[in-house]
């Protein structure tokens, strides 16, 4: 495996392959534009090059220069079109401290036709949007509530309204 951010050496056998038919899941999903971006990104925007950037909230002000983006009551995490892992090992792009989060829990996939999605990848603890878990593959829009154990996350997009029923949105600005 190629991108570090999606091995799965440190799995017990039973969920490794679990995780290796999530990952495969993930990898089709992405679409030849979707790859295209991905393989001419800059080389410093690599998978895995700089896998946990933080910005600090300031106020209710959008940060500029991001079309994607999770927030909680702390900290914006950018998002790339492409596959954003998330969970408690280092070498995610968005990194949670939690002890019950998977070190490889769910993955949101940025299509370059500005669709987004939300991939459980085999956690054990489950992946929720908007209070429901998921599944298989969910589409998100501007202002769903990712949950994942204890931690809220609000995903943000700029390329579609957030949906002004869903009460999470509050929490992104």
């Amino acid at each position: 495996m190629a991108d570090p951010r999606l091995n799965s050496v440190h799995l017990e056998p039973g969920r490794r392959a679990d995780y290796r038919r999530a990952r495969e899941e993930l990898l089709r999903a992405r679409g030849l534009n979707t790859l295209a971006v991905e393989v001419d990104a800059d080389p410093a925007e690599a998978p895995g090059a700089n896998p946990h950037t933080v910005i600090q909230q300031e106020g209710d002000r959008s940060p500029t220069g991001l079309n994607y983006w999770l927030v909680d009551n702390e900290y914006i995490y950018p998002l790339k079109v492409g596959i954003n892992t998330v969970g408690r090992s280092p070498d995610n792009d968005v990194v949670v401290q939690d002890g019950y989060i998977s070190r490889r829990h769910c993955a949101i996939l940025i299509h370059s036709q500005s669709s987004c999605e939300l991939h459980d990848t085999a956690s054990k603890n489950g992946t929720y949007i908007n209070g429901k878990r998921i599944a298989g593959p969910t589409r998100l829009k501007s202002g769903d509530e990712i949950r994942i154990c204890d931690q809220r996350l609000v995903f943000v997009s700029r390329s579609t309204p957030p949906d002004k029923s869903n009460p999470s949105h509050t929490l992104a600005g």
